[in-house]
């Protein structure tokens, strides 16, 4: 399970460095194969490779209707690895499509990583916060 949250700054050529804690996590799980794909939210997904290959099945069985859908993640999903420093590649188009520039945030979502331009992040986080705590989650006890 990953959880938590890192801020990274991408170096000029787009990578970034996994902290770590889950680097060592990745290594053991996946050996550093990883693949990095769109979220419809805005950020992007990065799986290790065996969590990817079972949601691709799974994607890819869907029906024509969810057509847009497939092609916003089995199109958009680009294989990746950890590198000797620990450092992953997010491709050009990724970085693009999810506006990210410098400084992101790594956030552990347990089967897989969100990674998000920090600015993004925070305006989402603001905008859920004003909206009010939906039931599912009033429903929690701590």
């Amino acid at each position: 399970m990953y959880q938590g949250s890192n801020l990274i700054t991408l170096d000029a050529k787009g990578r970034m460095a996994v902290p770590a804690r889950h680097r060592d996590a990745l290594m053991a799980a996946c050996e550093g194969r990883l693949t990095l794909t769109k979220h419809p939210h805005g950020c992007l997904m990065m799986f290790p490779r065996s969590t990817w290959e079972i949601h691709r099945e799974r994607i890819a069985a869907l029906p024509m209707e969810a057509a847009a859908w497939k092609r916003i993640f089995l199109g958009s999903a680009q294989d990746a690895e950890l590198d000797g420093s620990g450092r992953v590649l997010v491709a050009p188009e990724l970085r693009s499509a999810a506006g990210l520039t410098r400084d992101i945030m790594l956030m552990g979502m347990g089967s897989h990583f969100e990674i998000w331009d920090a600015a993004t992040l925070a305006q989402h986080e603001s905008a859920a916060i004003a909206q009010g705590m939906p039931d599912a989650v009033k429903q929690l006890s701590f």
